[in-house]
């Protein structure tokens, strides 16, 4: 059977496949809560935020690394990349949503789409990997370019916060892709800014209310998601 990098992006990246995605918010029930997001213009502007100066640009510089890594054979810069992105967490909640998804991400693909390179790095670092670099290990093994798998991974990351919040706003399905489609300057941007990145300890964030409501989440009294 032939090789389709496409297909198999695809396929990582749907909402069906089963790394548990629906099941986090990543701070958005909590600003939800907080009156922060409360209808599609408060959506845009602060996933806008996410994606340029929070979780978007630290996981799209990770990914970019971990890609160019793989795709070099170069291991142990690769488990390098990999201890970074598991250290690079905010809260417990933002390291449980990434090393959880990612672990699930590593085993699913092992067994769907088999690779020895997977199978090394599950040994090596004991099946614990953050989502981010997760993907990236796959799309480098299997031959998906990286400006097509960052983006794709950016996009799938928006849109599974979108549809967190058509949850908890709650949003029709029709402003939710207005707001995806409004969003599509920021996740390209996003992507190319992470390419670029030259070293990772040019990378930091500066979205302090994400973390705020992440840790107010841990408390928060009433909740339809893990984060």
């Amino acid at each position: 059977m032939a090789s389709d990098p496409l297909y198999r992006l695809l396929a990582w990246l749907s909402p069906a496949y089963p790394v548990g995605a629906f099941s986090y918010s990543h701070g958005v029930e909590t600003a939800v809560e907080e009156g922060l997001i409360k209808d599609r213009a408060s959506l845009v502007g602060w996933l806008d935020s996410v994606l340029r100066r929070g979780t978007g640009a630290v996981d799209g510089a990770l990914f970019a690394a971990g890609w160019r890594a793989a795709s070099a054979g170069d291991w142990p810069s690769f488990d390098a990349v990999a201890e970074r992105a598991a250290a690079w967490r905010g809260t417990a909640e933002m390291a449980l949503e990434s090393r959880q998804q990612g672990g699930s991400f590593l085993s699913i693909t092992r067994t769907a789409w088999p690779h020895q390179a997977l199978d090394e790095a599950h040994r090596r670092l004991e099946g614990e990997l953050a989502l981010p670099v997760a993907v990236a290990l796959a799309a480098a093994v299997h031959g998906i370019a990286l400006e097509q798998a960052l983006t794709g991974y950016l996009h799938a990351f928006t849109a599974n916060l979108i549809s967190a919040a058509l949850r908890a706003v709650p949003l029709g399905q029709t402003d939710g892709q207005v707001a995806l489609a409004a969003l599509e300057s920021a996740v390209h941007d996003t992507a190319q800014a992470a390419v670029a990145v030259e070293s990772l300890d040019d990378v930091g964030t500066a979205t302090p209310l994400l973390d705020w409501c992440s840790l107010r989440h841990e408390i928060q009294y009433t909740r339809l998601f893990r984060s």
